[in-house]
């Protein structure tokens, strides 16, 4: 991850890696990533990114007109497949099966029991009712049940 990445620059560099920075994002840009199965690069490109040890490997390779626009339609699917692939993967909420209002000395926090679907089947979660509802508003077309707890 971008992450991992930049914690081994720190480590490896010390305080000079800040000027490193182009060389970590040049390492991300062309690294794999599973959830579009390609390097960034690549897949915005729809090829591989030279590095300076290829440079002497260059060709003149020009696409021209629909050529290039085919291409580049058939990459753009491609990727939204993969994309749609990875979002497919993540769990995803179903309902809302129970509520509850928390109570703390001066506040009041409405929460939501939500039933989750995964791959490992379904989970459990209470949630926080006012950024679940911005997150997912479909779920609240039906009422769940209110239940007050003092906690």
């Amino acid at each position: 991850t971008l992450e991992d990445m930049l914690r081994a620059c720190v480590i490896d560099f010390g305080k000079d890696w800040v000027n490193h920075l182009p060389l970590v994002e040049f390492s991300y840009n062309n690294s794999y990533h599973p959830s579009i199965k390609a390097a960034p690069f690549e897949a915005l490109y729809g090829r591989k990114c030279r590095s300076p040890v290829c440079w002497n490997e260059v060709r003149e390779f020009h696409l021209t007109g629909p050529e290039i626009v085919q291409e580049t339609t058939e990459k753009i699917i491609q990727i939204k497949q993969r994309m749609q692939a990875a979002r497919d993967r993540q769990k995803k909420p179903v309902e809302i099966i129970d509520r509850e209002v928390k109570r703390l000395k001066r506040s009041r926090i409405p929460l939501v029991k939500v039933r989750w679907n995964s791959k490992r089947g379904p989970e459990f979660t209470w949630e926080c009712e006012d950024q679940f509802r911005k997150k997912y508003p479909h779920l609240f077309t039906k009422t769940a049940p209110l239940s007050s707890a003092a906690s």
